[in-house]
């Protein structure tokens, strides 16, 4: 799905067979959902060339999926509606569904402590070490070897979404654009499944986005704006990893808060 996969497993009593397994699910997945693969089954499908009446069990699950959060978001997210040719694109929800196929097959294994990375969405379980919560770097939108803010988790996901590694292929329907405003959107949640969708929608909407992912039961989140502030809900705040150079500016509506980017550590790193 155009992203590399990482597995760091902490446990000493999960199986090699159990990574393999769990990158071999990923591969079968991606044979499955690919837009860049011509023979996937959702391409065949978004050709018509697979019948409602045909489709595997997966694609019906992920094609549900779609159609909830679709309803949810008021219409933003739509894997229909910004493709010319017409093709299905659920890649705003698949990669955390598939990242999820693997977190399962790990913990069926024993793995009780463990993170997989897709492209920067990110599932976690207990800790690296003893004591300790796994640090997640959010990329910095500007300087590819920096980030914006670093987070700990616990038995969590993340997932962002911006146009700094793909471009402008986020597009909003209702307005037929990509958002000017922001330059990344970050949701934390228990799915990455939704967490990853949340944070295409977040993007998509613009500023209104972080005031729509405060609404969410469970999730919580943080934007980055065009002109170089962090945003994020009051829950988010916990999960950051202080800075003392970290200055609140201003409080919005939504219970979010605001500081320049300038102000946070650029140099932060994930372990």
């Amino acid at each position: 799905m155009g992203t590399a996969v990482g597995i760091d497993v902490r446990d000493g009593d999960v199986p090699d067979a159990a990574v393999d397994e769990a990158f071999g699910r990923l591969q079968a997945i991606d044979a499955r959902f690919s837009t860049f693969r011509g023979d996937s089954e959702v391409s065949r499908y978004g050709r018509g060339e697979v019948a409602d009446d045909d489709l595997s069990d997966e694609l019906r699950e992920v094609l549900d999926l779609c159609e909830d959060v679709r309803v949810r978001s008021g219409g933003v997210f739509d894997i229909r509606g910004h493709r010319p040719d017409g093709i299905i694109d659920p890649s705003g929800l698949v990669k955390g569904w598939a990242v999820e196929e693997a977190v399962a097959i790990l913990q069926r294994a024993g793995g009780r402590n463990f993170a997989v990375n897709a492209g920067g969405d990110i599932v976690v379980r207990g800790g690296p070490v003893p004591g300790r919560a796994w640090r997640v770097g959010i990329q910095h939108p500007e300087i590819r070897q920096a980030m914006a803010a670093v987070l700990e988790l616990r038995d969590l996901a993340v997932a962002t979404s911006g146009a700094y590694e793909r471009g402008e292929h986020v597009i909003n329907p209702r307005t037929g654009a990509a958002p000017t405003d922001l330059l990344s959107a970050t949701v934390v949640g228990p799915s990455l499944t939704f967490a990853d969708a949340y944070a295409t929608v977040a993007f998509a909407m613009g500023i209104e986005g972080i005031r729509w992912v405060a609404a969410l039961p469970g999730y919580e989140g943080c934007v980055i704006t065009s002109d170089r502030r962090v945003i994020w809900t009051e829950g988010f705040e916990p999960l950051l990893v202080r800075t003392e150079v970290e200055r609140p500016t201003e409080s919005g509506s939504a219970g979010a808060t605001a500081v320049d980017l300038t102000f946070l550590d650029p140099n932060g790193m994930a372990s």
